[in-house]
Parts: structure tokens; C-alpha cells; sequence
């Protein structure tokens, strides 16, 4: 985990701290998908599940800021394998900037802050999973380098 923060025209990529929740859950209510699943009301088990993070090394959750106002927001998680003889990848979840940012590079330059970390922590991949429904992220995604390699499953559990 970085401690310093990244600073790139005004914004600054930094690890996020209790205080910066209500508006990293803000950001995941604001599209579609985030205002049927987030509630804002259980700030607590927001604050459980960020403590939880914040304690693992391997696991940061980071915001981008803008004079000192939050703006987007990702996780970045280090998992060791033992593919590629051992390997470290870094998968990025949870990547939303704030609506009024939008179009502005803040997208870009938190994917650009988290492949710098990832890399030096030693990863040899980046790895990041999108909605087939978020079009335009997908579009993102690839114009950012990413490549669409492998087919996802995910099975819910109650």
C-alpha cells in the first residue's frame, strides 16, 4: 500500500480513510446498478467491511480528490498465485468518479495511479472485471489498454 499520495493537475490519488466514506458510498449509489445494491442508511457495515480493508496490507481502497472533495473512487486488491510461478496480480474493483466529473481524466488518472502502484509492488498483471451492462466503461477500459481475455462467472449466495 502507498502511503504518499499521487498528485497529477490538482487531483490527488490517495488512500481512503473513514472520513472519506459517505462520499466513496455516494459514488457507488450514483449509477443504475449502485442505487439498487448500496444503501447509505448502513453506514455501519460500510465502516466494518473499510476497517477490515484498511487492516490488510494487500487490500487499499483509494479516492481521487479534488481540492480536498472526493471524486471518484477504486479498491485495489494485490492477490498472490501461484500461476506465473508465483505471481502477484493486483485486481482494481469498485471504480466510480462523481457524475460531475465525468469526462475530466479523473477515470484515467486513477487507472494510471493504480497500475503505478500495482507495478511497483511487483504485479505482473492488472486484472479488473466491468458490468456487461456499463458500456461506456467497457469502452474505457479498453482505450485504457485492457483487454477482454477471459469469459466471467459469478454466482450469487445468499
Amino acid at each position: 500500500m502507498t502511503s504518499s499520495p499521487v498528485l497529477r493537475d490538482a487531483l490527488t490519488f490517495r488512500p481512503a480513510t473513514v472520513g472519506d466514506l459517505r462520499a466513496i458510498v455516494a459514488l457507488l449509489r450514483e449509477d443504475v446498478l449502485g442505487e439498487a445494491r448500496e444503501d447509505a442508511a448502513s453506514m455501519r457495515s460500510y465502516e466494518q467491511a473499510f476497517r477490515e480493508i484498511d487492516a490488510d496490507p494487500n487490500n487499499t481502497v483509494y479516492v481521487a480528490a479534488r481540492d480536498g472533495r472526493v471524486v471518484g473512487t477504486l479498491q485495489l486488491t494485490m492477490i498472490r498465485n501461484l500461476t506465473y510461478m508465483g505471481g502477484l496480480r493486483a485486481q482494481i474493483e469498485g471504480v466510480r468518479s462523481h457524475r460531475d466529473a465525468r469526462g475530466q481524466g479523473v477515470g484515467r488518472f486513477m487507472i494510471e495511479a493504480a497500475v503505478e502502484i500495482a507495478n511497483a509492488r511487483g504485479a505482473h498483471l492488472v486484472q479488473l472485471t466491468s458490468n456487461k451492462a456499463r458500456l461506456k466503461a467497457l469502452d474505457f477500459y479498453e482505450r485504457m489498454g485492457f483487454v477482454a481475455t477471459h469469459e466471467g462467472f459469478k454466482r450469487v449466495l445468499t
